[in-house]
């Protein structure tokens, strides 16, 4: 007789996934090599490379302790108004799904344009919308004496900008993912839109919410071209960990490589971390 208990199914979900690894033709090996050669040589040669005994003391110095705290503030404080914000759109985003194809195409392309668009460009863009002589920020210069640019708030801004797309297209394929009768039943015995929302559509996606934020945060701690050029590189006001990696390089090749090895190990475990999350149906 033939066994189907879960062993027999493993052995042949395991034989399965051999012949489909063996199948590959060397000319699909030779290239995906060579690809994954490119994305992971550059880590290890920062990783061997790095002055491991120096560590403590380079992180330790007062500028990049300060770039340090400065880019851990301000790209917690970017994540939370990214959630604020980002969680409302991505409801809007689903329930765009039922609007007409026009706007629906135009609202996505609007939220997610920051992911494409150089970080430079950003910068410009926000600096011609909320500079002194900007769209807006001429009339808070004007009016209440506001200038925005080259001030943390403008770190916080950039960050916001760049970082904030991530977490809204995670929570919208949470809610998409969801089972939406929950929703319904709640709204049939009586509960409100705000307590609906509250008590079930929020713990429902909280595990894409959850990997949005981290991913945001990842994102805005990392972020430097929008920065440099809204914000400026004042140490202590709006020189950020990556700012100063950058600074650094010119200065103290040693300095520049230990903070590319703190964001890359940060970068690294959050990947690691959220794998099973903004991969769905990849398991470890």
């Amino acid at each position: 007789m033939f066994s189907t208990g879960p062993a027999s199914v493993a052995r042949s979900d395991g034989r399965r996934r051999g012949r489909s690894v063996r199948g590959l033709a060397p000319l699909v090996w030779i290239p995906a090599g060579i690809a994954l050669a490119l994305l992971v040589l550059p880590l290890v040669a920062l990783a061997v490379r790095a002055p491991w005994a120096r560590l403590p003391a380079l992180l330790a110095r007062s500028e990049i302790a300060s770039a340090l705290a400065l880019s851990l503030g301000t790209a917690l404080l970017s994540t939370l108004i990214a959630l604020v914000l980002g969680i409302p759109l991505a409801l809007v985003l689903v329930r765009s799904a039922a609007w007409p194809a026009v706007p629906r195409r135009v609202l996505r392309a609007l939220v997610t344009v920051p992911l494409v668009l150089p970080p430079v460009v950003g910068g410009v863009a926000l600096l011609l919308l909320l500079g002194r002589r900007g769209l807006i920020g001429g009339a808070l210069d004007a009016w209440w004496g506001l200038t925005i640019p080259f001030t943390t708030t403008a770190v916080v801004i950039a960050q916001v900008f760049v970082a904030m797309p991530f977490l809204v297209l995670a929570v919208e394929g949470a809610v998409r993912a969801s089972d939406r009768r929950f929703e319904q039943v709640a709204a049939t015995l009586g509960g409100s839109r705000a307590t609906v929302f509250l008590r079930v559509t929020l713990p429902l996606v909280a595990p894409g919410v959850s990997a949005g934020a981290v991913l945001c945060f990842t994102r805005a701690l990392g972020e430097f071209g929008a920065t440099i050029t809204f914000a400026g590189s004042f140490p202590g006001v709006t020189q950020t960990l990556p700012i100063a990696t950058y600074l650094e390089l010119q200065r103290d090749p040693d300095a520049a490589i230990a903070l590319s090895l703190v964001l890359m190990i940060v970068s690294v475990v959050v990947l690691v971390a959220l794998r099973d999350r903004w991969m769905p149906g990849v398991s470890a």
